[in-house]
């Protein structure tokens, strides 16, 4: 009940190093590439649940948008996969980190951006002026519709960010007070395990939610831009 709270955010380091990239690079084994002609459960399963997510999310997207499929079903794959291999006892979320997070967002969502400026350039300077605004209200306007267009990449790093360290922090509590509460009384501490063992498989649906509002927002944008 004395460790930090926090440990379990700090960044892993070996010998002076720290382990992201190879935390990072890890979910990628998961997904391997299978040359056979009849593929197994497994990788049949990945492709079928690939088909329907990109089915459904890239339909709406005319010709430019849809050669973002690869790299959106790529960034679909990694964000669940991190979330779930971070649920593991004594393992690390990358996505825990706003920093990481935003590092994601902040060029899909210029790579959106630039594309809406490059191919819409007028529909995009629209969005900073709604039609029929009054004369006096102009310059607010466009002031704020600016900058909400720059807060969306912090809007979805905060959202991942949030989500992920909230439901981390809850396991973290529950659990430390299921043992608190063991040498007490049993009664509780059965009813709390209860209790966390419903909110992990709550988390594990979280985990898999989370990552397809983040690309799912992000193909959105990618929408309003191409």
């Amino acid at each position: 009940m004395n460790e930090n709270l926090f440990a379990s955010f700090i960044t892993p380091m070996m010998f002076g190093l720290p382990l992201v990239t190879l935390i990072v690079l890890f979910p990628s084994l998961l997904f391997p590439t299978s040359n056979r002609l009849v593929n197994n459960r497994l990788i049949s399963l990945q492709q079928w649940m690939l088909q329907l997510v990109s089915k459904q999310m890239m339909s709406i997207h005319n010709t430019k948008g849809q050669t973002w499929t690869l790299m959106l079903m790529s960034l679909i794959l990694f964000i669940g996969s991190t979330n779930l291999l971070g649920l593991l006892p004594h393992s690390f979320t990358p996505t825990t980190q706003l920093s990481m997070n935003l590092g994601m967002a902040i060029p899909l969502w210029a790579g959106a951006v630039i594309t809406g400026f490059r191919n819409k350039t007028k529909a995009s300077l629209a969005h900073f002026l709604p039609q029929g605004t009054p004369t006096p209200l102009i310059p607010m306007l466009v002031i704020i519709e600016t900058i909400s267009l720059f807060i969306q990449p912090v809007a979805l790093a905060v959202r991942l960010t949030a989500n992920i360290t909230a439901g981390h922090l809850l396991i973290h509590l529950i659990g430390g007070a299921t043992l608190a509460l063991m040498s007490i009384n049993t009664t509780t501490a059965l009813i709390t395990f209860i209790i966390l063992i419903l909110l992990t498989v709550l988390e594990f649906a979280v985990a898999m939610i989370q990552a397809y509002v983040f690309t799912l927002l992000v193909s959105l944008y990618l929408h309003d831009n191409t």
